[in-house]
């Protein structure tokens, strides 16, 4: 099932519940009005969806209209938790490794989790508005998760079956702030601006073998101003996979229905496949070169990011956004 929220002038949008093509949309008032009113009651209100999804793919109904990308807020435009983790652990050792320093070893057996803003995410095609070009904008291509109510404590096993939506993400970051905010020892607040989300969220049943172990197995492609930037596989030395980061965020406190966990940056040892973010390719740069040679983004910059199926269908729909200066 495949699913997506419209702007319609309030916070949390219009539900729609879009074809598998993503050809046609169609609302469904009469089940839920908006995403979160669905993962509130996910186990009674999906059988009703899935019997609507399967009349829509058929062509039954009259008063669908043609799905707009440009119509969409993020699946959920506010939710009550967004937890992004660092699932790639070779991306966090070249972190390490580009200034020196050693990565303990716990990297490999504790998941990296921060906690961020989810009070205001960006729709997937609007502008990311930035006060600086100082602060070192960056993208952050990835994919994130969303979950039904997840009990605290909940097992690596049983935490797959509350997986309920993939979607991908841009997780914003301003890499001139991250330093500072990191020495003071409590973690990231302003280099960590609002993140945006593809058009729309799939289950996991929406890509067939390609969902296996609890990783999305299928390159996340990535261009700046419209040149390929990377297309690592996402299933690819993912150290820890989904169900993995949702027990590890549910071992003190449950998890709400609606909470949106994210695997960081997608990155491969094979370098060939580029990169998912403009730090790791600075990053290769500085051990190669003694210093990176690609800037971050400055405005005007655009990013589009997406996932192809085996047929070179989109799944997710786009995120393709500009940079903007914001002047208050």
């Amino acid at each position: 099932m495949k699913l997506a929220s419209y702007n319609n002038g309030r916070r949390d949008g219009q539900l729609m519940l879009v074809s598998k093509d993503l050809s046609k949309a169609v609302a469904v008032p009469a089940i839920a009005n908006t995403m979160q009113q669905l993962m509130d009651a996910w186990d009674l209100l999906y059988p009703q969806l899935n019997e609507l999804y399967e009349a829509l793919n058929e062509g039954m109904f009259d008063n669908a209209e043609d799905f707009d990308e440009s119509k969409c807020l993020s699946p959920l435009p506010r939710a009550y938790q967004w937890a992004d983790g660092s699932a790639y652990v070779n991306h966090v050792e070249l972190v390490r490794k580009a200034r020196g320093a050693e990565m303990p070893e716990t990297f490999w057996t504790d998941p990296l989790v921060y906690q961020g803003g989810s009070d205001c995410f960006i729709g997937p095609k609007a502008d990311i508005p930035l006060a600086s070009e100082e602060w070192g904008i960056d993208f952050e291509s990835e994919i994130a998760v969303i979950t039904d109510d997840v009990p605290m404590g909940v097992s690596t096993d049983s935490a797959q079956q509350h997986i309920k939506l993939l979607m991908l993400v841009n997780d914003v970051s301003l890499r001139n702030l991250i330093p500072g905010e990191l020495a003071k020892g409590f973690g990231f607040y302003q280099a960590k601006p609002s993140s945006s989300f593809s058009p729309v969220a799939v289950t996991p049943d929406e890509l067939g073998e390609r969902w296996e172990d609890s990783k999305v197995h299928l390159p996340l492609i990535t261009h700046l101003n419209s040149e390929l930037f990377g297309r690592p596989n996402a299933g690819v030395d993912m150290t820890f996979n989904f169900s993995q980061l949702v027990s590890h965020v549910a071992k003190t406190r449950p998890l709400g229905a609606g909470a949106i966990i994210g695997s960081g940056t997608i990155s491969n040892y094979d370098r060939s496949a580029g990169s998912s973010c403009l730090a790791e390719t600075r990053m290769l740069e500085t051990i190669a070169d003694g210093k990176p040679s690609t800037s971050f983004m400055k405005f005007g910059d655009r990013v589009r990011i997406e996932m192809l199926d085996d047929n070179e269908q989109t799944i997710f729909g786009s995120i393709d956004q500009q940079v903007v200066e914001y002047k208050g």
